[in-house]
C-alpha cells in the first residue's frame, strides 16, 4: 500500500486539519491525471493514483494511514476512475515508477516522481464529491519531486 511515509520522504509536509464529513454511497470521482515528466507510461510503468480521506498523508507522525481508493492508468494522460465512495471531501495523489517494478503495495522505490493534487504545493486540496454524482478534477504530475 502506498503509505503516508513515502510523501513525507518527499518532503510533502502539511499541518492542516479537515474534518471528513461522510457522504452517501454512489458519489464518483475521474481523476484526469496528465505525466508531463520524462519517463515512458505504459502496462509496465504505471502511474498510480490514490484517494485518500483526510490530508494528514502528508503528515509526520500519522503511522497506518492508507488511501481509501487507488486505481492505475498506463497513459500519459488517461482517467483513473473511483465509483462509490462514501466520505467527503477526499485528497487525490499520484506516484510514477519508472523502474516498472513497484506495485504499490510498499513504499515507493527511489527515483518515483509524486504529486499531490493541490492548489498549494506540498498541501492536498480537498475534493468534495456528491452523492449520485460524477466530480471531474484534472491533476498534473511531473518530475520535480522525487522520492530519494
Amino acid at each position: 500500500m502506498l503509505h503516508r511515509r513515502s510523501f513525507i520522504t518527499a518532503g510533502l509536509l502539511s499541518s492542516i486539519a479537515v474534518s471528513n464529513t461522510f457522504a452517501a454511497k454512489g458519489s464518483a470521482l475521474h481523476a484526469h491525471v496528465t505525466y508531463t515528466g520524462s519517463g515512458t507510461v505504459d502496462d509496465a510503468h504505471k502511474l498510480y493514483v490514490a484517494v485518500w480521506d483526510t490530508p494528514d498523508f502528508v503528515k509526520e507522525g500519522s503511522n497506518g494511514t492508507t488511501p481509501i481508493a487507488m486505481k492505475f492508468v498506463t497513459a500519459k494522460s488517461a482517467v483513473a476512475e473511483f465509483t462509490d465512495l462514501d466520505k467527503s471531501p477526499v485528497y487525490v495523489s499520484m506516484a510514477f515508477d519508472p523502474t516498472g517494478k513497484w506495485d504499490a503495495q510498499s513504499d515507493p522505490p527511489s527515483g518515483t516522481s509524486l504529486g499531490l493534487f493541490s492548489t498549494e504545493p506540498g498541501v492536498p486540496s480537498p475534493v468534495q464529491v456528491d452523492p449520485g454524482k460524477i466530480t471531474k478534477i484534472d491533476a498534473t504530475l511531473d518530475d520535480s519531486y522525487k522520492k530519494p
